[in-house]
């Protein structure tokens, strides 16, 4: 069976995630993307990042976020957090995610997330096993045109 590309799951904002005008604060956007992120690795390809980072003391680390924000993500209000794997090398991730209403018909915001893979113990980068390099190749959903992050945001914008 062929694993999913796109992956998709749920959150809700919450109270203490706001900023005083009772929007999600900027900040907490990519706290709700990485954990949406690593719950959905664990669900749909039985990768535990936290029993990787325990048990073989390696992970990823954060290199680079890049991130647009569209449209307010209001307190209470449900949102929808999909991603994808873009590209993948023997050291790195990329990975985007989009923030969604609850029917994902208004785009909240956009990231795309660079990740290297380290090595906990040399706190130095690692490379992948041939088994995460497989598994990689296998979900990687790249887009149809090599692109940068602006020009994608300016796409998306286009299209909605």
């Amino acid at each position: 069976m062929a694993l999913s590309k796109v992956l998709e799951s749920s959150i809700q904002v919450r109270f203490h995630d706001c900023d005083p005008f009772n929007h999600l604060n900027n900040s907490r956007y990519i706290d709700y993307v990485f954990a949406a992120r690593t719950d959905q690795l664990r669900e749909h390809y039985q990768l535990n990042l936290y029993h990787i980072a325990r048990e073989k003391g390696i992970g990823w680390v954060s290199v680079q976020t890049q991130i647009s924000y569209l449209a307010p993500a209001n307190l209470g209000e449900d949102l929808t957090i999909v991603t994808q794997l873009l590209a993948f090398s023997a050291k790195s991730l990329l990975f985007e995610a989009f923030v969604w209403d609850k029917t994902k018909t208004v785009l909240k915001a956009v990231l795309w997330l660079k990740l290297a893979h380290f090595h906990l113990a040399s706190q130095k980068s690692h490379q992948h096993s041939a088994e995460l390099m497989q598994l990689f190749g296998a979900v990687v959903n790249p887009l149809p045109e090599e692109t940068d992050f602006d020009t994608r945001i300016r796409n998306l914008k286009a299209i909605a």
